[in-house]
């Protein structure tokens, strides 16, 4: 330690944490490594939606931090997002147990422990685990997002959003992998192919690799992940009865095998918040906070424009009153435009066994205020459950550096006892509505002339049950005489809802195959199974017509089912003079379409001047921030 009055550092922060409206208490400081109750070290919650940092070596405590914040969250009535990476979070159900050597701790730092269980929704990437199943479709994800899960260049990238580009003009809903797939199919063929020979067109070998990540991403199950129904974000946003924020904990089992798909996701939960979310400006608490752990997945092998649309994002999804924190092991693992815009630090220890770690170390206290502390010494000696904290103050300013030991939780830290999950998941109101899995009448269906099945609602819901986890079961059928059995009526729906979904795999495989040998140049199939293209009275047309040949409504009449939340104005309006409508009425231009979210350039295919010149108009990241930084989808939602 570096030569100091222990008293007036301790007094120093002492008043330095002193805030007029509610806080989070994070715990008490250490002066001259002793533990003073009286300097409490506090985080304003007026101040959580400036966004931080919580890094440190594994095993140093960051996960209970990140619990100890959640519960204080909660209980002052704001909503709470996690990723529960190794499911250490589900013990937030449940009221934690009083030890002897918990009781020691909780005393020391002047905390007034009760043992208290919290509200908490348990979700899972497409029914990849315990949790209620969450999906979302193809068409919202949008092509910059789903171009990061793939991995693809930036000329794959910039045919991706002339793929999505055509089905958005054209009233081809992409809602799974089989839409995507029978797009680019169609845009390849010699029907479709001179669709995009204005903006340079889709080349086989592009198309090809596009499919082959297709193929990868059906093989690592993510085929249940992109579909209906789609997660509405707003279901975030709510509290309990007894008006407690509700923690939505997001389960990651198979993180390391789908690590883009998980990173991806959160983002595209951020830009549908940042594009439906209404400007508040500063709240006395935030509307919701994130906290995204493993954070450094987010940018690992992303690109330049990637990285910008989360540092946008950062910046201006302040003003909705979203908070964000990013959980890592160091602060190097978040881009320095990024690291830039957070206010509030809690740095747990960090280990300098290679001259990279010493670099990093002296990397990370170049970045705290100036101290009395030796923060090279406290970073490497500092014991589990203590960290080195600074926030920013009401005014705006960093509140000096300290040395804390943290408070425990309150409820069970680790896992939840057996069987506690199930149960909260069953009792869940969420799960009705998205436990079972639904196939929408969309490109896929459309491109091969399927008709619509009669009974559909307006948003083309056929129930179609998923092999999620947690359905529920069909309500009781009484059989009327001479009738069978409400268990034979059951067996039967089931058989043939089988029967419906094998052959609709069956005919995707089949699409697959055909794709292959028309697209990758592989041996040709029989001309009586190659010939089957959809009819021409099916197909999208340039004059704007839908299917069948009903003018200007695209399809579905005036809009695409379940697609926009608002539609297109102007019922009979053809081609590309429609404009859609958004939630206040306003009308809002299409112009840009899926193209928005990457300047592209000239990396793609030869375009003509006046197609280049309107690629990079619309692919500038933020340019319609309505609908999201990442070129998702405007959809209505009901904000609680």
């Amino acid at each position: 330690m570096v030569e100091h009055d222990g008293a007036a550092q301790s007094a120093a922060i002492t008043a330095g944490y002193v805030f007029e409206g509610p806080t989070l208490h994070l715990g008490a400081a250490l002066v001259d490594g002793v533990l003073d109750a009286g300097a409490q070290v506090r985080l304003p919650l007026a101040m959580m939606n400036r966004h931080g940092l919580i890094a440190g070596a594994t095993g140093t405590g960051k996960t209970v931090t990140l619990q100890v914040m959640a519960e204080q969250l909660s209980a002052q009535g704001v909503p709470v997002f996690l990723s529960d990476i190794k499911g250490d979070l589900t013990g937030l159900t449940t009221p934690g147990t009083a030890t002897e050597r918990l009781t020691k701790r909780t005393a020391g730092v002047g905390q007034d422990w009760t043992p208290t269980g919290f509200p908490v929704e348990f979700l899972s990437l497409g029914g990849d685990g315990g949790g209620i199943p969450v999906r979302a479709t193809i068409s919202s994800f949008g092509p910059l997002l789903l171009s990061r899960v793939m991995d693809l260049n930036e000329t794959q990238e910039s045919s991706l959003q002339l793929v999505f580009h055509y089905a958005d003009k054209n009233g081809l809903e992409l809602y799974n992998l089989a839409d995507l797939r029978a797009v680019i199919s169609f845009l390849t063929s010699d029907e479709g192919k001179e669709a995009l020979e204005a903006l340079g067109g889709l080349s086989k070998a592009t198309a090809g690799v596009i499919l082959r990540e297709l193929v990868t991403l059906e093989a690592q199950g993510m085929d249940a992940f992109f579909g209906e129904p789609e997660f509405h974000t707003a279901d975030l946003l709510r509290t309990d009865t007894d008006g407690r924020g509700i923690i939505t904990s997001l389960e990651l089992v198979t993180v390391q095998q789908k690590p883009r798909l998980f990173s991806t996701f959160l983002m595209w939960l951020l830009a549908d918040m940042f594009a439906e979310l209404p400007e508040v400006g500063d709240l006395d608490k935030p509307r919701l906070v994130f906290f995204l752990d493993e954070a450094h997945l987010l940018f690992t092998g992303s690109s330049k424009a990637f990285r910008e649309s989360i540092q946008a994002t950062v910046r201006l999804i302040r003003s909705k009153g979203i908070g964000i924190f990013f959980v890592t092991q160091t602060p190097k693992d978040v881009p320095a435009e990024v690291l830039g815009q957070l206010a509030n630090r809690v740095q747990h220890a960090l280990r300098a066994f290679t001259p990279d770690d010493a670099k990093a170390l002296r990397a990370t206290v170049s970045t705290f205020p100036i101290s009395p502390y030796d923060l090279e010494e406290v970073l490497t000696s500092a014991g589990i459950g203590e960290a080195v904290v600074t926030v920013m103050n009401e005014r705006g300013a960093p509140t000096p550096v300290a040395w804390t030991r943290l408070r425990s939780p309150e409820s069970v830290m680790g896992r939840a006892p057996e069987g506690t999950v199930a149960a909260v998941v069953a009792a869940s109101p969420l799960l009705a509505r998205y436990s079972r899995s639904v196939d929408s009448h969309s490109a896929y269906e459309k491109l091969r002339g399927l008709p619509d099945p009669a009974g559909r609602g307006a948003d083309g819901a056929s129930g179609a049950p998923s092999s999620g986890v947690g359905t529920p079961s069909p309500e009781p059928t009484t059989a009327e005489p001479g009738e069978p059995g409400a268990s034979e009526q059951q067996n039967a729906r089931g058989d043939a809802a089988d029967a419906t979904r094998d052959t609709a795999r069956e005919d995707r495989d089949a699409e697959a195959r055909r794709i292959e040998e028309e697209i990758l140049g592989m041996p040709s199939r029989p001309a009586r199974d190659r010939d089957r293209r959809p009819v021409d009275d099916a197909s999208p047309r340039e004059d704007g017509r839908g299917a069948r040949g009903s003018a200007g409504g695209g399809y579905a009449g005036g809009g695409y089912a379940g697609g926009y939340g608002g539609g297109y104005a102007g019922e009979g309006a053809q081609g590309a003079g429609r404009e859609r409508t958004d939630r206040g009425g306003n009308s809002r231009s299409r112009a840009g379409g899926y193209d928005a979210g990457r300047s592209s350039g000239n990396n793609g295919p030869d375009r003509n001047e006046m197609a280049d010149l309107a690629l990079k108009a619309a692919g500038v990241i933020g340019k319609e921030l309505a609908r999201g930084l990442f070129g998702t989808k405007h959809r209505k939602r009901k904000w609680y």
